[in-house]
């Protein structure tokens, strides 16, 4: 049954990657959802085609969307679809190539399947619980990196724009990244050894990331360390830290730190 949901969450993530490669640098409309939170016409037609497709190929799940009303049914059904129709709008808007497609299904709350897909880059991430993490059918690690001094963190865009990594570029070697579940795809893969976020994310951006950063060999958690559970009542989660295993508790030493 999983390796049928993986199939259909590859094929919905590539047809919806191909529908926002079609306004891609071009004229759409842009929506605030909030402060520094807009949406486009593009997060919403791929939230449609996402929707019937994957709800078409598990009928009885469960739906959460960042694009779409929550319900709170979806609290009964062992399985769940949690999808991010388009993360990294800002980087869409900017014409930057770091905005993915985030699909994840869940059983009985833990992450069974996964599907990160940027489509620009051409980039198929994917993972079943107990298989390993793929990009394109090549196996992913996440990287062997020991020690903190120097290691790669994968930063928000914004956030360091606005100077808020500041206080960690002594220790901290600091790349600018938009997407949170592009950057958890990058930790798995090994392109990193650390990524998070002091910041509140919800599960749609963490869900499919979660599990290829643990397939990849890597480790996901909150910011007191706690792992992350996913179908809960209120879907966000006031930060997290995705790092290669080895680095974790020290970054958990850091950002507690930091925020005392």
């Amino acid at each position: 049954m999983l390796q049928q949901a993986l199939s259909a969450a590859k094929a919905a993530a590539h047809q919806a990657g191909e529908v926002v490669l079609s306004y891609y640098k071009s004229r759409y409309v842009v929506q605030s959802k909030g402060v520094d939170n807009p949406v486009t016409e593009a997060d919403l037609a791929a939230n449609r085609v996402l929707h019937e497709t994957l709800m078409a190929a598990i009928p009885d799940a469960g739906w959460l969307s960042e694009e779409s009303p929550d319900n709170a049914a979806r609290l009964r059904q062992d399985h769940l679809w949690i999808v991010d129709p388009l993360d990294g709008t800002k980087e869409f808007i900017q014409g930057i190539d770091e905005f993915v497609i985030a699909i994840a299904l869940v059983v009985k709350r833990q992450v069974a399947v996964a599907v990160t897909y940027n489509p620009v880059r051409r980039e198929m991430f994917f993972a079943c619980r107990g298989e390993g993490a793929f990009c394109n059918d090549r196996p992913i690690h996440v990287t062997s990196t020991p020690h903190l001094p120097g290691a790669v963190v994968l930063a928000s865009r914004s956030e360091t724009g606005r100077g808020e990594w500041e206080r960690f570029r002594d220790i901290l070697t600091i790349r600018p990244m938009g997407s949170v579940a592009y950057k958890l795809a990058q930790v798995a893969q090994g392109a990193c050894d650390v990524t998070f976020s002091l910041v509140p994310k919800s599960e749609w951006d963490l869900c499919a990331g979660t599990l290829l950063v643990a397939e990849a060999g890597g480790r996901v958690t909150d910011l007191q360390g706690a792992p992350l559970k996913f179908n809960q009542p209120n879907p966000l989660y006031q930060g997290v830290l995705a790092t290669n295993g080895r680095l974790h508790e020290q970054v958990l030493r850091l950002t507690q730190a930091s925020e005392g």
